[in-house]
């Protein structure tokens, strides 16, 4: 699956913060950071160099046609955001890390000046991330770590293009950068699960649009066929989700509660397999993501992009697919206490302009 995240190296000059962990922390994204940043090449150049090689130069030119796209088409910001390029010569550029009780599904939150509170902390090297998941995982704590495809500054630099951004198709590409660029559109403070469902929305719709204008009807039966398929991966999680909050919230004792947790998730590898054979006719994309040890973390990590997803795309259709308009009605609800801005979602049934 494809994970985005804030960064939060920026903060660092902006804190009080003390103490070595804290510091250590700031100095490795912001070095991180500052080390992209100065490998930056303009994307219009490198289309011209004839050095380029061919495929990069295609995949350039197109990443510069889908830039151009978001803000004709999406309204979306128009910056110099993705139009320089890094090769960072790996497979991830950051490693997030999440954290939950052995018995919660609520995530364990780090909060920022700035950026505000969110479920994660990213590290630019793969080690530091190990090293702090062993340490959450000595508090007792359930911890999973997964790369990330790209990060944003949500508008504070210039983001660039990642060659990790590029391994897939033109499809994913467009998604990567209507995703993010929504978040420069609107990002409200500690709500990482009403960001990231706007910008999902923001991105689902974007593509839809993207692909029909271009005429690609194949290519948009493959992407509504992945949006199904992730739906129900979804479904899937939020009903184990149910099911495991009903055991913590139960009168067992750690030890059945351990069992019943277990039991729980060997239920639902067991219901993937049913669905991937019989409803996804073998398609296996998710078989990684199931292979690999499952727990609070990861559950909590993966319900922060779904669960308000469908109320934002409801939404957007209010709106009759007018992008402004469904900024501005977004803005509203976002203007609301954090207590009262899911429900007022979900309750929505007009658009607001």
């Amino acid at each position: 699956m494809k994970r985005v995240f804030r960064l939060l190296a920026w903060v660092m000059m902006a804190s009080g913060m003390t103490g070595c962990t804290s510091i250590s922390y700031y100095a490795q994204s912001l070095e991180g950071h500052a080390q992209i940043m100065a490998a930056r090449e303009n994307v219009g150049k490198l289309i011209h160099d004839p050095s380029t090689p061919e495929a990069l130069r295609n995949r350039l030119t197109s990443a510069s046609t889908i830039r151009r796209f978001a803000t004709d088409e999406l309204a979306l910001p128009e910056n110099h955001s993705y139009r320089s390029y890094v090769d960072i010569g790996r497979d991830a550029v950051t490693w997030a890390v999440f954290a939950a009780p052995q018995f919660s599904l609520t995530p364990r939150t780090w909060c920022f000046p700035v950026f505000g509170c969110v479920p994660y902390r990213g590290y630019f090297a793969q080690k530091s991330a190990k090293e702090s998941a062993v340490e959450l995982h000595g508090q007792g704590l359930d911890v999973y770590v997964t790369g990330v495809t790209a990060y944003s500054t949500l508008g504070w630099s210039s983001d660039p293009l990642l060659s990790t951004m590029l391994r897939q198709d033109d499809t994913y590409l467009a998604s990567l950068i209507f995703h993010e660029l929504a978040h420069q559109r609107l990002y409200v403070d500690d709500d990482s699960a009403f960001n990231e469902a706007f910008a999902v929305a923001v991105e689902t719709t974007g593509v839809r649009k993207w692909l029909r204008t271009a005429g690609d009807r194949a290519g948009l039966r493959r992407y509504e066929a992945d949006r199904r398929r992730s739906a129900d991966f979804l479904g899937l999680v939020s009903r184990t989700r149910a099911e495991l909050a009903q055991v913590y919230e139960s009168s067992r004792t750690p030890e059945q509660m351990a069992a019943a947790k277990a039991a729980t998730i060997d239920k639902l590898r067991m219901r993937y397999r049913q669905m991937r054979d019989k409803r996804w006719a073998g398609y296996r994309g998710y078989d990684a993501w199931f292979n690999a040890p499952i727990n609070n973390a990861k559950l909590a990590a993966t319900s922060v992009y779904g669960e308000q997803v469908p109320a934002f795309l409801r939404l957007f259709d209010l709106c009759s697919g007018d992008y402004p308009r469904f900024y501005a009605s977004v803005r509203r609800i976002a203007d609301l206490r954090q207590a009262s801005r899911a429900e007022a979602l979900k309750a929505a049934n007009t658009c607001h302009s």
